[in-house]
């Protein structure tokens, strides 16, 4: 993770373009069709990975399309009927289009399958099968996957040509990258969110990722934040793709102090400037922690990475600790007032978890960018100003006189009577 995968085989995909200019260009008759196709298994990854490319072609002039579900159909028609020279997409838009006739796969020479082991987990695999199916057998495929199941395994003897087998890192080398380091802590669940409040103040840290195991932990921990006056947002499933799009927008602009995401929604999702990426919730998985705290520490820069383990994640910890021969195995309680904490994570002395102020309620944030501030400040407004009008209309009725009587006699009247 974070060593460089898109451009190493982005360089030589687009150098291989039969392209207008070059020599092999007059023989090629089929100019417009796909001659690469990138699968990836997120459209987060996908954009990512198009936007890499696109960069690296300025010069060449090649055309790179990104294809991905929940969006409208007719852009991406419009593209492929105009002529494209690279497709990235996810496995499920492109099968769609593909059935539809309007993405033709018979010319592709480069296929490149992205994160392979994340594609297996989503059930992407049939899909995957399915559009190789539609390219030529004399395509160069490539695969990259952080691990390698037998599922994995057997996709590549299925697909691939006598492959040569390329590891990034040393047979007897951990998962984890070396330039992040390291805390775990035993914390309880209701001090997590005043951790992470004091840890967002110190001086060092810049852009910080916050992962939870389930989106709706995603999203109260997001409103806890606000709540607390920082500028936070979530990615997750329940969003749809505009509003994640424009929310890691505004996280890679600096606009967003801290991103709390789930593990499918952050895949793959490389952010510059990412100091510090917090285990909110322990992964599931060794290999959800390696994805994880690999969105730090990337090509070569430094960072943190802070995981929170509730007593009831301990034995789940323990797991993931064994497994990746890290040196956490005995955790000590703390809290966010312990002495240690503090001097591991650089927080100041005295810092509070909460800003003096909540951040405003920005309405067209939380219903079209994920950014997530109080929804219901409003509404909370509106029901006290019909209390307040409903005590105003009872003051202003004229006052009832009551009479008691007890055998047809006037025995009592109220005061104003």
């Amino acid at each position: 993770t974070g060593t460089g995968k898109t451009l190493a085989f982005g360089a030589p995909l687009l150098q291989r373009l039969r392209l207008p200019g070059k020599d092999d260009f007059e023989k090629f008759k089929f100019y417009g069709k796909p001659q690469a196709l990138v699968m990836a298994p997120t459209r987060e990854l996908a954009l990512q990975v198009s936007s890499d490319l696109t960069k690296a072609a300025t010069v060449l002039g090649a055309r790179i399309l990104t294809i991905y579900g929940g969006v409208g159909y007719d852009e991406q028609l419009d593209a492929l009927a105009s002529g494209v020279d690279v497709v990235v997409g996810t496995p499920g838009r492109l099968l769609d289009l593909a059935h539809r006739r309007s993405l033709d796969l018979s010319h592709v020479q480069t296929m490149v399958l992205d994160e392979a082991d994340e594609m297996l987990d989503l059930g992407f695999l049939p899909d995957v099968e399915r559009l190789t199916a539609m390219t030529p057998a004399s395509r160069q495929t490539l695969m990259f996957s952080a691990t390698m199941p037998a599922q994995i395994v057997a996709l590549a003897r299925a697909n691939l040509n006598h492959p040569v087998h390329v590891r990034a890192e040393g047979q007897d080398a951990q998962a984890t990258v070396p330039d992040t380091t390291q805390f775990v802590y035993q914390a309880h669940d209701l001090d997590k969110p005043e951790i992470i409040g004091k840890l967002l103040q110190a001086p060092n840290v810049g852009k910080v990722m916050v992962f939870t195991r389930t989106k709706r932990a995603a999203q109260r921990l997001a409103d806890e934040l606000a709540d607390r006056g920082f500028d936070a947002a979530t990615i997750h499933g329940d969003l749809n793709q505009a509003q994640r799009e424009r929310t890691l927008k505004k996280f890679r602009h600096g606009k967003i102090k801290a991103l709390v995401a789930t593990d499918v929604a952050a895949r793959g999702i490389d952010v510059e400037g990412v100091t510090h990426v917090i285990n909110y919730e322990v992964p599931d998985d060794p290999k959800q922690y390696v994805h994880r705290i690999g969105r730090t520490g990337r090509a070569g820069h430094s960072g943190v990475a802070i995981t929170l383990v509730d007593w009831s994640d301990v034995t789940m910890w323990k797991v993931i600790n064994k497994a990746l021969d890290l040196d956490f195995a005995e955790l000590e309680e703390t809290y966010s007032t312990t002495p240690q904490l503090l001097a591991d994570l650089q927080i100041p002395e005295g810092t509070k978890g909460r800003i003096a102020a909540a951040k405003k309620v920005d309405h067209d944030k939380d219903h079209r960018s994920g950014h997530s501030r109080g929804k219901d400040n409003h509404d909370k407004d509106d029901k006290k100003h019909d209390h307040k009008r409903s005590d105003e209309k009872k003051s202003a009725r004229p006052h009832r006189k009551r009479v008691r009587r007890r055998n047809g006699e006037v025995v009592a009247r109220d005061a104003q009577s």
